[in-house]
């Protein structure tokens, strides 16, 4: 990922993809991984582009052509949604890149989105042959890569086409949150013929895609691109609409809806709860990031939400978002950006790329501290954060080893904004304002696995709702899995059978 990998020659890239049918496995799995290019890190910090460049044609199929197509399929059994990796990475060594995104959206609509935030390394590509065969290479092929590469040429070059849309049934499903999960649910309801309205409480669909992922991350014109894709195959969009006080998800019955699917999401902020967190310069990750992303603080005074900028920022957390967060603030002007966790690297759960392009764009990384207390002026605004020493302890109930506070071991950072980005809980607005829902003791929504069907008949559920704050690939996952489930309770309750529960 690095932009000093040396990358094969182009004649070298056209010899591979010329020969592509000659190789056997074992010279398939020793061929030379195809990196990406990115922008410089001196020079992104300075823009909210996107980091990394997409691959040429020649490359992606060059990197293609490393697929050792496993009868196994071991890649497959790695994708939330069954996306036939090895089917459409031949079809692109070929260059049939038409067939290629064809057979991605047959379980997969989000492909430029997926291709780029989804966690590959820990899911798809984890179980990579070429990566457990060629150990001293060690470099899976680069599913992800591809992916966003077709889904970017569609759009580009190819033009989009869009799946088949069943026959109108006459029955009607709300999707409750324009989410990942409520987008699949969605799309895959509009290919059963189902009608789908979407009720989204901000004014812009795509959930966590819009509000939570940075620009250089996500670009918000693709995710609108992938939301116009469904409008197309017929999705309704309710916006500025909050189910469960707008109106209740029991009046949507009443108007006429046949089946509900709640995927409101997990956007409930957890704190540390230490003294100080109410002065002023104290964000939530949520609240922060949705001020830069979706209400486009970065082109502040140009765009009228405004968000607090400072040279220090301290940000609390090791996940994907503390990573967001911490790279956000260097865009947004600071100077100095530590990230604050109570644990060392090995524990961290931010994807290893969000990591390295941290680090390359100069976030200090504060490891084994454990914040204390948030210390104010006598404006009442922050002035530094005080954090404690820690070493790791016994493994706790996930597996990881517990940061143990060490004695006597303080220090203060001069900062004068702290954002805590610790994780999130699920919107409990739904439960609350709606009987006969089942919920667990962390709030989630109970449901039954095989359906994604909650305690109360009719109503479905899945993405972080149900799993808690997760990957957007696994809420999409939820989200198919829930349509299906919609899908014959309809079909059954049409045939005057007992529908499935």
């Amino acid at each position: 990922m690095s932009n000093t990998r040396v990358n094969p020659s182009a004649e070298e890239l056209a010899a591979r993809v010329e020969r592509r049918g000659e190789f056997k496995n074992k010279e398939r799995g020793q061929l030379p991984k195809i990196f990406w290019a990115e922008q410089e890190p001196g020079e992104r910090v300075g823009n909210i582009r996107e980091v990394p460049f997409a691959y040429t044609p020649m490359q992606a199929r060059a990197e293609a052509v490393r697929c050792l197509s496993c009868k196994n399929e071991p890649c497959v059994s790695g994708c939330p949604v069954g996306v036939d990796v090895p089917a459409f990475l031949k079809l692109v060594a070929d260059g049939d890149f038409r067939g290629a995104i064809r057979r991605i959206k047959e379980t997969n609509l989000l492909p430029a989105i997926c291709g780029r935030v989804c966690p590959q390394e820990s899911q798809c590509q984890e179980n990579c042959m070429v990566a457990k065969v060629h150990k001293d290479l060690g470099f899976a092929v680069s599913v992800g890569k591809i992916e966003a590469f077709l889904a970017d040429w569609e759009r580009e070059e190819g033009g989009v086409e869009l799946p088949p849309v069943g026959a109108e049934t006459g029955r009607r499903v709300a999707v409750i949150g324009a989410g990942p999960s409520g987008l699949a649910c969605a799309g895959d309801l509009r290919r059963f013929g189902h009608e789908a309205v979407v009720f989204e409480a901000f004014h812009k669909a795509g959930g966590v895609l819009v509000y939570g992922i940075p620009e250089f991350r996500l670009p918000k014109d693709i995710v609108q691109a992938e939301v116009d894709n469904l409008e197309r195959m017929g999705v309704r969009f309710e916006f500025d609409t909050i189910v469960g006080q707008t109106f209740t998800l029991d009046e949507l019955f009443e108007e006429g809806f046949d089946a509900v699917y709640v995927a409101t999401g997990a956007g409930l902020p957890y704190f540390v709860n230490i003294p100080g967190e109410d002065a002023n310069g104290v964000y939530s990750a949520n609240e922060y990031l949705t001020r830069a992303n979706l209400m486009g603080a970065y082109r502040f005074p140009e765009e009228d939400t405004p968000v607090l900028r400072r040279d220090d920022v301290a940000v609390l957390g090791g996940g994907n978002v503390a990573m967001d967060a911490a790279r956000t603030a260097l865009r947004l002007g600071a100077k100095r950006v530590y990230l604050v966790y109570r644990r060392s690297r090995e524990e961290m759960p931010a994807r290893l790329e969000e990591v390295h392009h941290a680090e390359e764009e100069g976030v200090e990384f504060r490891m084994l501290s454990a914040p204390v207390e948030i210390l104010t002026g006598s404006d009442g605004w922050v002035r530094a954060l005080r954090v404690q020493r820690c070493e790791l302890g016994e493994p706790d109930e996930k597996g990881r080893r517990r940061p143990m506070p060490i004695e006597g071991a303080y220090e203060e950072l001069p900062v004068q904004i702290v954002i805590e980005a610790i994780g999130n809980g699920p919107n409990p607005l739904i439960p609350k304002t709606t009987r006969g829902l089942t919920t667990t003791r962390h709030g989630t929504l109970v449901v039954e696995e095989a359906t994604m069907m909650t305690t109360r008949k009719g109503v479905f559920a899945g993405g972080d709702i149900v799993a808690g704050a997760s990957t957007v690939i696994l809420a999409m996952g939820h989200g198919r899995k829930a349509a299906g489930a919609i899908d014959a309770y309809l079909k059954a309750e049409a045939a005057g059978l007992p529908k499935p529960v």
